[in-house]
C-alpha cells in the first residue's frame, strides 16, 4: 500500500492510502494545535474547541451533525492531544464525501452559540471532575506536570476548572484565528478512498483560506520534580518518569524497545518480578512516549500502602540490573512486539489514517512501514544495555497518589539508582 500526498498552494495537505478490498474508510482532519500551543491563560481551550466543534455550524445544528453521519451508519469523534487536535469519522465507501463535508464544516464554520458554550462548559467541568475521581487517570497529568513544571508541555489538556469556567466566545474565536490555518491542517483518509476526489473536495472547502504560519512553540525542558497527594484510597498509585528521546532523536526506537522489555507485557521484567514472583501489585507497566522535542519512559503501578516501599525498591533494582544483564532474548521479544503492534495497526483504516497524519506532521512525508521495521531491527542488545545505563542517570520525576505516607520519595529513588 502506497500513500499519496497533495499539498494545496496555501499549505493544506491531503494524504490518503487506498486499502483494496475494504468497503469503508476513515477520514479526518488533524490540526497541529494542541495543549502545548496554549498560553497559560488559555490552558484547556484547545480541548474546549474540540467539544464546541460538534455544537453547531452555520448550516448544521449539533443534532444534524450527528444525524448526518449516523443516518449512513457511520460514527464521528474527536480528540485533543498535547500536539494536535483531530476530528475524524468512519463511514462506508459511498459516504466519504459526506464525512469530508461534515468535518470541514465543523472546523470552518462553527457558530459558538453562547448558550451552547455554557452547556458544553458544564460538560467539560464534569469531565474534569471525573478525571479527578479516577486516580489512574489523574496520576499521569500530575506526572506530566512534575516532568515539565511551569511549561505549556506540562499542563493538563483538560485545563483547570477555574480556567474553563472563564472561557468566552471571544477566547474561542481568537484561538481558532491564531492556530486553525490551512497550513497547519492535514486531511488524512484510508480505506476505500479516491485520492483525486478527496483532493478536489478539499480544494473547494479549504483552498480559499489563507495560510497563517503560526508561532513557535516553547521547547520542552524536562525538570524532574515530585508530586505527592495524600488521599484515603485503597491503593497507592505510583508513576515514575525518566527523560527520554523525542521522535526525531536517534535513540527513539531503542527507548521503545527498552520500555517494552521492562514493562510492555506479561513476559516483561517488571511484570514477572513484581507481580508474578512477589505479588506486590495487580497492574504494573512501562511505556515510552515521544513528542517533537521531548519524551518520557513512564512506569506505573498500583499497590497497597504496606507494599509500596518494596515495590519501589524492586523497580529500582530492575532498572539498574537491565544495564548489565538485559538479554538478547528479551530484546528480540521486545522488537517483535513493537513491530507486531505497528503492523497489526495497519490493518485498521482508522489507525492507518491517524498514522498517515502523524507521520506527515513529524517528517513532512510518510515513510513506508518497512523503514520503521528496519530501524527497529537495527537496535541491538548492547544498544539497549547502553540506553538502560544512560537512563538510570537521567532526570526523573515522580507522582504518588493515595495513602502515600510509607512511599519512598524521588530523592530515595535517585539514591537507589546511584544518582
Amino acid at each position: 500500500m502506497t500513500s499519496r500526498l497533495t499539498t494545496l498552494p496555501n499549505g493544506f495537505r491531503i494524504v490518503t492510502e487506498a486499502m483494496p478490498g475494504l468497503k469503508s474508510a476513515s477520514v479526518g482532519i488533524w490540526i497541529t494545535a494542541g495543549g502545548r500551543h496554549e498560553r497559560v491563560e488559555q490552558n484547556g481551550i484547545a480541548h474546549f474547541l474540540e467539544h464546541m466543534a460538534f455544537k453547531g455550524t452555520e448550516k448544521r445544528s449539533s443534532l444534524r451533525i450527528a444525524e448526518e453521519i449516523e443516518d449512513v451508519g457511520g460514527y464521528i469523534n474527536a480528540y485533543t492531544s498535547r500536539e494536535m487536535t483531530a476530528f475524524y469519522a468512519r463511514v462506508l465507501q459511498d459516504d466519504v464525501a459526506l464525512a469530508v463535508d461534515v468535518i470541514g464544516d465543523i472546523i470552518l464554520n462553527p457558530v459558538f452559540d453562547p448558550k451552547e458554550i455554557e452547556t458544553e462548559r458544564n460538560v467539560i467541568l464534569q469531565e474534569i471532575g471525573q478525571a479527578l475521581d479516577t486516580p489512574d487517570d489523574i496520576i499521569f497529568d500530575w506526572l506530566q506536570e512534575a516532568c515539565y513544571p511551569d511549561q505549556p508541555f506540562g499542563r493538563t489538556i483538560l485545563g483547570p476548572a477555574e480556567r474553563v469556567s472563564g472561557f468566552s466566545r471571544d477566547d474561542l474565536t481568537k484561538f481558532v484565528a491564531e492556530h486553525y490555518s490551512p497550513d497547519r491542517m492535514i486531511l488524512s483518509a484510508a480505506g476505500a478512498v479516491d485520492h483525486d476526489a478527496i483532493v478536489a473536495q478539499a480544494e473547494a472547502l479549504f483552498g480559499g483560506r489563507k495560510a497563517g504560519g503560526g508561532g513557535a512553540i516553547q521547547r520542552a525542558a524536562f525538570k524532574g520534580m515530585e508530586r505527592r497527594e495524600t488521599k484515603a484510597l485503597e491503593q497507592v498509585h505510583f508513576a515514575l518518569a525518566f527523560d527520554a528521546p523525542g521522535y526525531l532523536a536517534p535513540d527513539v526506537y531503542t527507548a521503545q524497545i527498552y520500555a517494552m522489555a521492562m514493562g510492555g507485557g506479561m513476559s516483561s521484567r517488571l511484570f514477572q518480578k513484581i507481580r508474578e514472583e512477589r505479588g506486590l501489585c495487580y497492574s504494573i507497566f512501562a511505556q515510552s512516549g515521544a513528542y517533537e522535542d521531548a519524551g518520557q519512559i513512564t512506569i506505573y503501578a498500583g499497590t497497597s500502602e504496606a507494599e509500596i516501599a518494596d515495590l519501589t525498591s524492586l523497580t529500582v533494582a530492575e532498572l539498574k540490573r537491565a544495564a548489565s544483564d538485559m538479554t538478547e532474548a528479551e530484546v528480540a521479544r521486545a522488537r517483535v512486539q513493537l513491530k507486531a503492534g505497528m503492523l497489526m495497526g495497519l490493518e485498521s483504516p482508522s489507525s492507518r489514517a491517524e498514522r498517515l497524519a502523524r507521520l506527515l506532521a513529524i517528517h513532512g512525508r510518510v515513510p513506508e512501514p518497512d523503514e520503521a521495521v528496519a530501524k527497529i531491527d537495527a537496535v541491538t542488545m548492547p544498544d539497549v544495555r547502553r540506553y538502560a545505563g544512560e537512563m538510570i542517570g537521567a532526570d526523573a520525576a515522580l507522582a504518588l497518589y493515595g495513602p502515600v505516607g510509607k512511599a519512598p520519595g524521588l530523592e530515595d529513588i535517585r539514591r537507589g539508582l546511584g544518582g
